[in-house]
C-alpha cells in the first residue's frame, strides 16, 4: 500500500464524504473514488459502504484507519528525524486569535510529545493580516480563522465557531439572547486599516461595508465597544470582561478555524504538524 494512498483513505474515513476528502486533498473526487477502490481491490474487502445516506466504515475500514493512522504518523516522524539530522529543526507558527484556545493547549502537547526535539517559534499577530505572514515568508504555518484569499496556499479547516456580537454590558440590546444582523444596521462597527484583505473585512462587517473606528488587534476591538459603544463580532465561547457581553447572532456564518501553508512546501515538519492539528482540533 502506497503512503499516498492511505493518506486518502484516512481522508475519507475522517469526513465520511467523498467530496469534502477530495477538498481536503486538493484534487477531483474522481481520482480519489478511483484510488480508494484500488485500495479495496489490493485488501480484498470493502472499506466504506456507500448510500444515498452517505459513507461509513465497514469492520474492516475501521481496523485499516486504525493502522493507517499509525503508519502514517511513523512515516511522519521519519520525515521529521531526517529533516532535523539535515537541519531542519525549527518550526515558526503564526497565530491569530486566541492562543488559549484549548485546541492550541491540546495541539502544543501532542506536539511537545511527537517532536520533543524540533524549537516551535510562535509569532502573534494583529488582525491586519489573517495568515499570519505566511505569504511575507515570516511563519512556516498558521494557526487562523477564515475567511481570506487562498491563493497559493493550502487551507485545512480544524473546527467552526458559532459567532456573537459583543456589546457594553449596559447596551440594552445585551439582554437580548440572541440578535440578526439587520438590529446592528444603525451602529458603528470597527474597521481593519487599509490594504486588509477584503473577504476578511467584510465577514468581520457582517457581509456589508460599514462605517467605524479602525482597530489593528482584539484588545482595541473590545475597547472600541467599551469606550464607544462600536458593535464588534467575536467567536462564543471566549472569556470577556465583566463590562462587555456576547449575543448570539442568528444569521452570521460560523467562523472556521483553519491551519494553512503555502502550497507546494515539501517540508515534513509543516505535514506533521498539521496532521497533529488536525487530530487535536477534532477532540
Amino acid at each position: 500500500m502506497e503512503l499516498r494512498t492511505l493518506r486518502y483513505f484516512v481522508a475519507v474515513a475522517e469526513e465520511l464524504h467523498f467530496g469534502r476528502a477530495a477538498t481536503r486533498l486538493h484534487m477531483s473526487q474522481p481520482p480519489l473514488s478511483r484510488a480508494i477502490k484500488q485500495l479495496e481491490a489490493e485488501v480484498g474487502a470493502l472499506l466504506f459502504t456507500r448510500s444515498p445516506a452517505g459513507v461509513a466504515l465497514t469492520p474492516v475500514g475501521t481496523v485499516l484507519l486504525e493502522e493507517a493512522r499509525a503508519l502514517l504518523d511513523h512515516a511522519d516522524r521519519v520525515h521529521v528525524r531526517v529533516s532535523a539530522a539535515a537541519g531542519a529543526t525549527t518550526l515558526t507558527v503564526g497565530i491569530l486569535g486566541d492562543g488559549t484556545d484549548p485546541g492550541v493547549t491540546r495541539l502544543a502537547a501532542a506536539h511537545r510529545g511527537r517532536h520533543p526535539g524540533i524549537d516551535v517559534r510562535i509569532r502573534d499577530t494583529d488582525l491586519t493580516d489573517p495568515t499570519c505572514g505566511l505569504r511575507a515568508g515570516l511563519v512556516d504555518v498558521a494557526l487562523t480563522r477564515a475567511p481570506f484569499d487562498e491563493t497559493a496556499l493550502t487551507v485545512r479547516a480544524l473546527r467552526t465557531d458559532p459567532v456573537g456580537v459583543v456589546l457594553r454590558a449596559d447596551d440594552p440590546l445585551a439582554r437580548r439572547h440572541r440578535l440578526r444582523l439587520a438590529e446592528l444596521s444603525a451602529r458603528r462597527w470597527f474597521q481593519f486599516p487599509q490594504g486588509t484583505d477584503p473577504s476578511w473585512q467584510s465577514y468581520w462587517n457582517g457581509g456589508r461595508p460599514r462605517e467605524g473606528p479602525v482597530v489593528r488587534a482584539v484588545q482595541e476591538c473590545l475597547q472600541a465597544v467599551l469606550w464607544n459603544g462600536t458593535v464588534g463580532l467575536a467567536p462564543l465561547g471566549h472569556d470577556l470582561p465583566a463590562e462587555l457581553a456576547v449575543v448570539p447572532l442568528l444569521d452570521m456564518a460560523p467562523s472556521r478555524v483553519v491551519v494553512v501553508w503555502n502550497d507546494g512546501d515539501a517540508n515534513p515538519l509543516i505535514r506533521s504538524f498539521v496532521e497533529i492539528a488536525t487530530a487535536a482540533y477534532r477532540h
